[in-house]
Formats: structure tokens, sequence, C-alpha cells
């Protein structure tokens, strides 16, 4: 499948917050969860070099019309009700067109990321 909707989301922990926000973004590739969607090809959780409470999200979906749908869903809801009790203030979203690109790992691929606390 290829992305033809994409976003990236820039979300600002409150201080020393950091990690349980990536804890908590990464539980979206478990079962049943949004980023273990068929129509959900790219999820990527990343933080800053600089500022262990900033954490950077890029979804990559079939179509926007399947992300909204995924994201009406119970399981979706549950996760930003509770990113959102982490943050210190609102998340800065981009949307995407995509073009090309690469993204082929499987969740169990990818060393578990260095803690910074």
């Amino acid at each position: 499948m290829i992305a033809t909707y994409g976003f990236s989301a820039t979300l600002t922990a409150a201080p020393g917050l950091g990690d349980r926000l990536v804890d908590l973004l990464l539980t979206g590739l478990d079962e049943g969860n949004p980023g273990a969607s068929e129509h959900c090809v790219v999820y990527l959780v990343s933080r800053s070099a600089s500022d262990p409470d900033v954490v950077h999200v890029v979804e990559g979906w079939t179509t926007e019309e399947d992300h909204h749908r995924t994201f009406a869903g119970e399981a979706a809801r549950a996760i930003v009700a509770q990113v959102d009790g982490l943050l210190a203030g609102e998340p800065r979203y981009t949307d995407h067109v995509p073009v090309r690109g690469k993204a082929a790992f499987r969740p169990g691929d990818l060393p578990a990321p260095p803690r910074t606390r």
C-alpha cells in the first residue's frame, strides 16, 4: 500500500514527561490501535535531540478518509485523551501530500530508543 495522505505533529510534553509521552505514542502500534491499522503505512515517533520533552510523530495513511475513520474509533480517542493530559501546550500539525519515499520497518525490527532521563 502507498500513502496518499500524511501529517506530522510536534508535541511538547510538560517538563519531565517526554518519556511517558513517547511510551504512550508507541502504544499506537499495538494491535487494535491506530498505528497497527492496515491503512497506516507510516508511523514514526521521534524526539528532539536538544529537548527530550519535544516529540515528533509522522504518519502516512492510504487515504485521508481512512485516517479520519480510524481516529474516530474508541482506541484512537482514548490515546488522544491521554496524550492531551501530558502536553504543555497545543500540538503543531502539518498536513502532507506524500510524493515518494520509504518506510520499511516493523516495530520489532528496531531497538528500543535510549532513555534520556
